[in-house]
């Protein structure tokens, strides 16, 4: 109760305050501090953010940064210098600086648009390019075993619940599938080795599925916010949907890693591992951030 009290009037009352006293005493603002004061990466483009989002600027110039777009940023820069009244001559860095954190923001908000655009696009077996990368996942994974037909049994091998795969991607869309392909594709022997340890009979999982379960947790964290330490601090500008994938395929190589040095006693335990190896997603992602 007393936290939330003092969070609202700090952020109401006192961090304005606090801003114009520093700002007498160094003759820069809040956002030169923060450029000038932090390496690039996470903890200067997330001050930065929270800067311009909670900006009290009489405008709502400074809060609209955070949401231009890339063909507009210079333009939308020169205005924010000049109602911070910042010079090129006196803070040379200050542009360059502010730009790359604009470029990771509103380049992260971006990529969750795309993101959620293919995990909206549902599995259509008329498709062509649908049916072309599901056969491809099998080829990759499975490249000296033919599939007898379309809809068989044999999709279980690959960690699949049905005969036709596409009844498993209603959750996730077209974004489960592409992140499975992926990974089989640039990570083929990663990929497989995982296959095999997914097929153990003591330790074995459903691939495909937990892959899927995977895709779900990427975007959750994607969806929180919780991903922006990490994209900020390994992309350089605008974080990209093959970034995401990336992602993806760290997950799922550490979980298949988790998995079997936890030696769960049956598949009926996955929820309980899942969240535990959730969390331990999401501590290392703050203390990232930290660090």
């Amino acid at each position: 109760m007393f936290g939330s009290i003092w969070g609202y009037f700090y952020t109401s009352f006192l961090r304005y305050w606090l801003k114009w006293f520093i700002r007498q005493v160094t003759g820069k603002c809040e956002l030169q501090r923060i450029c000038a004061g932090y390496k690039p990466g996470a903890p200067r483009t997330t001050k930065a953010e929270y800067s311009l989002k909670n900006s009290k600027s009489k405008v709502n110039l400074l809060r609209a940064a955070v949401e231009v777009e890339e063909d507009g940023l210079e333009k939308h820069l020169d205005l924010v210098m000049r109602e911070k009244n910042v010079k090129t001559q006196r803070d040379p860095t200050f542009k360059v600086n502010l730009k790359l954190c604009l470029l990771q923001i509103t380049g992260y908000r971006n990529l969750f648009t795309s993101v959620e655009e293919l995990r909206k696009e549902n599995f259509d077996s008329d498709k062509v390019q649908h049916e072309e990368m599901l056969l491809k996942l099998w080829d990759l994974l499975m490249p000296e075993v033919k599939l007898e037909s379309r809809v068989t049994k044999q999709w279980g091998d690959i960690g699949f619940q049905g005969d036709d795969p596409k009844t498993d991607f209603r959750g996730m869309g077209m974004l489960g599938l592409t992140n499975l392909v992926f990974f089989s594709e640039n990570y083929t022997e990663e990929a497989r080795q995982v296959l095999s340890h997914a097929n153990h009979p003591k330790l074995g999982y459903s691939y495909a599925i937990v892959g899927i379960n995977l895709t779900e947790m990427a975007y959750s964290l994607l969806k929180s916010g919780a991903l922006k330490p990490h994209f900020y601090n390994t992309v350089s500008g605008r974080p990209q949907l093959q970034h995401l994938h990336q992602l993806f395929c760290y997950l799922v190589y550490k979980f298949d890693k988790f998995w079997v040095e936890e030696e769960p006693e049956s598949i009926m335990e996955f929820n309980h591992y899942r969240e535990k190896f959730h969390d331990n997603i999401k501590i290392q992602l703050a203390l990232v951030l930290c660090s």
